[in-house]
């Protein structure tokens, strides 16, 4: 673990209540400033991701990590528009707490 990876914990939290925030001031499937608001969030937590060690990562298997960094491709490259609002809202929806309870967890 020689980079430091806290930095990049920190940045996955600031990008969860970024997207909170956003979900605050209206519904992502319904507007789309919203929505692409929330992709560049998405986008940059995914990539912050791909920089926390592979170790800590294992201790949390809970998580797909895996989908989690892949999740950046698919949103940076939108293959082929496979990705829509209602998946997104069902991402932060599923996905958003338990990484945050996790990134706090290592944090600790």
């Amino acid at each position: 673990m020689s980079k430091s990876w806290q930095p990049y914990a920190l940045h996955i939290l600031d990008s969860i209540a970024k997207i909170r925030r956003i979900q605050e001031r209206g519904d992502i499937r319904q507007d789309d400033i919203l929505y692409d608001a929330a992709l560049r969030n998405l986008q940059t937590l995914s990539e912050a991701t791909q920089q926390l060690p592979t170790e800590l990562k294992q201790q949390f298997s809970d998580i797909p990590w895996k989908e989690v960094s892949g999740f950046r491709n698919i949103l940076v490259h939108n293959y082929l528009g496979d990705i829509d609002a209602q998946t997104v809202a069902a991402v932060i929806d599923q996905y958003l707490q338990p990484l945050e309870n996790v990134i706090k967890k290592m944090l600790d």
